[in-house]
């Protein structure tokens, strides 16, 4: 039976979630906004990776929690969405890190006007300027547009309200007390993939801000990346960064500080470096051109040591490949990519439909999940708008 099916909010995974239920339904989409799409403009500003051409469990396993996530990526992973693109006439290319774009002529805006018109053809209608602001008695949707309040006629509702990151598309944290007073448990927002604060001494921001740490390895716990940082006035960010922001964030919930550890030479094993040193005598003054290091890599390391240790090149150089930082907080949701948080998965059925109201869906990044970049945090809310538009 054709059913009329309202989705609430402009987002990826609402619209992927239109294109699927518009094949035998008919879908009504809400933005509050002037225009659908917004986060797919605003991810093209740092280089539009769609999706991570990692499968099977190299996919699932980026992802927190696995368990509430993998039957979604399993049932529409990675691979599935390059062939749903190639569908809409986007071709796509694999870059580093196994990230893929569209070709270089197709850009954001490209990809959203291919899908907005394909949605369209297909049926979907789009009402822009309509802001979720509540539940009737029924629990169903409150929109405002203009000075009307109204619940929309549909047989479900879906909501893709996003986290709290990117306000600039509209994100904010105004919906999570309208679930919590239908009996739906969300969690505060975090920060996630975010810079990080670092304890260091004013100097070394003053003259290092902006400066990059490139070929670098990072380590928290059992956990090795190796990337590239950039110093920023505070700390550092980037994608040998991101990945670690939740280890750092449980470890401050029990401590002041967090340690992380550096190795400015992955490339090189510690005997390699060490015979640099064996039998020489090596002046302080000539570390940085032995060992060929930045003036930013050389502060840091030297920060670390005692002055006895420093004078030591045999420390010096274990130092190297394991310099300590203590991490004392992380950025604000202001400045993050992504956020953890919203709706508890404890609420959710495995078709993204709430348990306490049936009627109701919810899905992509206003549910408590948590991803890298790199793709795949739109590859998890391409995969739940999957799952949610063919449940039906």
């Amino acid at each position: 039976m054709k059913q009329t099916i309202a989705l609430i909010g402009g987002g990826p995974a609402n619209l992927m979630a239109a294109y699927w239920l518009s094949k035998k339904h008919h879908v009504l989409l809400f933005e509050k906004g002037k225009t659908i799409g917004r986060k797919f403009l605003v991810a093209g500003n740092g280089g539009f990776n769609l999706t991570n051409s990692a499968l099977a469990d190299d996919l699932h396993k980026v992802y927190t929690p696995k368990t509430f996530l993998q039957p979604f990526l399993q049932q529409f992973d990675s691979k599935a969405t390059i062939d749903w693109l190639n569908e809409l006439g986007i071709e796509t290319f694999i870059g580093s890190s196994g990230r893929v774009f569209p070709v270089d002529d197709i850009k954001p805006r490209d990809v959203l006007l291919k899908l907005k018109n394909v949605l369209i053809e297909q049926g979907v209608e789009i009402f822009t300027h309509h802001e979720f602001v509540g539940f009737d008695d029924s629990h169903s949707p409150i929109l405002q547009f203009e000075n009307e309040k109204f619940t929309p006629k549909a047989d479900r509702y879906i909501f893709g309200l996003g986290g709290a990151s990117w306000k600039i598309t509209g994100a904010n944290q105004k919906w999570l007390p309208l679930f919590d007073s239908i009996g739906v448990k969300t969690i505060p927002f975090q920060s996630s993939n975010a810079g990080i604060n670092i304890n260091l001494p004013e100097n070394f921001y003053a003259d290092f801000a902006g400066k990059p740490l490139k070929n670098i390895a990072v380590k928290i716990g059992d956990t090795i990346l190796k990337g590239e940082a950039l110093i920023t006035k505070t700390g550092l960010e980037g994608n040998a960064i991101y990945p670690i922001v939740p280890h750092i964030r449980k470890g401050l919930e029990t401590a002041k500080e967090v340690p992380i550890f550096i190795d400015f030479k992955p490339n090189n094993s510690l005997e390699s470096l060490l015979a640099k040193v064996k039998n020489k005598k090596i002046q302080t003054k000539n570390y940085k051109f032995v060992f060929n290091l930045t003036s930013e890599t050389l502060f840091l390391i030297k920060n670390s040591l005692s002055k006895t240790a420093y004078l030591d090149p045999y420390i010096f150089v274990e130092t190297i490949k394991n310099t300590r930082l203590n991490t004392y907080s992380i950025r604000p949701i202001e400045e993050s990519i992504s956020t953890v948080g919203g709706i508890d998965t404890q609420e959710i059925a495995e078709d993204l439909w709430l348990n306490k109201h049936p009627h109701l869906g919810v899905i992509g990044e206003m549910i408590d999940w948590d991803a890298p970049t790199g793709g795949f945090l739109l590859q998890a809310c391409f995969s739940m708008g999957f799952r949610i538009g063919n449940s039906i």
